[in-house]
């Protein structure tokens, strides 16, 4: 699997980040298909796209465009920002129960599309 491959290609403390996180969207939107989009592990309900993940040197991208992101504006302000991109730094815990909020709202706007 493209994914699989994907995050065997990182160094092993990176790994068991992006293996957490992977693990979080699947126990949070057991229906998503996971795919392979810009380069990294995408996930999609409905046809739609749900979240993005990916590894850098330094921090893990997590992409929840565009509501995501607006919606938990607040407790993401900790982190390093882009336009639709959140960075959890490599030297800090990743926040899982965020995580999982996330996935699940944006399961729920995805429902509108069923």
């Amino acid at each position: 699997m493209i994914v699989d491959s994907y995050i065997k290609s990182f160094p092993e403390n990176v790994q068991i980040l992006l293996k957490q996180i992977r693990s979080i969207i699947k126990e949070n939107a057991p229906e998503a298909t996971e795919s392979f989009a810009y380069q990294m592990p995408a996930y999609k309900t409905n046809g739609k796209p749900l979240v993005y993940f990916a590894g850098f040197k330094n921090h893990i991208g997590f992409y929840a465009t565009p509501t995501g992101h607006a919606e938990f504006a607040k407790a993401l302000s900790i982190y390093k920002q882009g336009k639709g991109s959140v960075q959890f730094p490599l030297d800090k815990p990743l926040p899982i129960t965020l995580i999982g909020q996330i996935v699940r709202f944006r399961v729920k706007e995805n429902l509108k599309y069923k």
